[in-house]
């Protein structure tokens, strides 16, 4: 399993992710047109030209937080999870671009068993996004209800 069981995180652990992404007009468009977004800014570039203090499109904000985190689950929770439970203080502070390549590094920032849930935990990590030119360009706290490591089974007599 690839994914980390709640016992084996520590807070301040940080991993610094091996998958990164370029991402591409046809990552922005799809994204945009499959959740109905339909903004300019995402999808019309002479308005981007006219009107935008980019020039030109920026890559949908929400297709950014989606591959932050998806970046980060081969790493931390494939197939430890129950749930993600929230994400917390989303922010962008610089626009994304086609083209542009994306790494991303998460830390642990909070662990706590689950009061509700015997077996399981709660892992606050905080991922950041950063483009080829080491720009901060998303970062999000991201609450994760994990499984805690199964117990060891008994080993029949002979």
């Amino acid at each position: 399993m690839p994914g980390l069981y709640f016992e084996e995180f520590t807070i301040g652990q940080t991993f610094q992710h091996a998958i990164r992404r370029t991402v591409t007009e046809t990552d922005n468009l799809l994204f945009s047109a499959m959740t109905h977004n339909p903004a300019a800014l995402h999808l019309d570039e002479q308005y981007c030209k006219e009107n935008s203090e980019f020039g030109t499109r920026v890559v949908n904000s929400c297709f950014t937080l989606g591959l932050i985190v998806g970046v980060s689950v081969g790493d931390t929770t494939l197939g430890t999870t129950v749930a993600n439970l929230g994400w917390d203080e989303v922010r962008f502070p610089k626009p994304l671009f086609h083209g542009d390549t994306v790494r991303v590094e998460s830390e642990v920032i909070s662990i706590r068993p689950s009061k509700s849930r015997p077996g399981q935990g709660i892992v606050v990590f905080e991922h950041r996004g950063y483009n080829q030119h080491d720009v901060l360009v998303a970062s999000c706290k991201r609450s994760a209800l994990m499984l805690s490591r199964p117990a060891p089974q008994a080993t029949p007599a002979l």
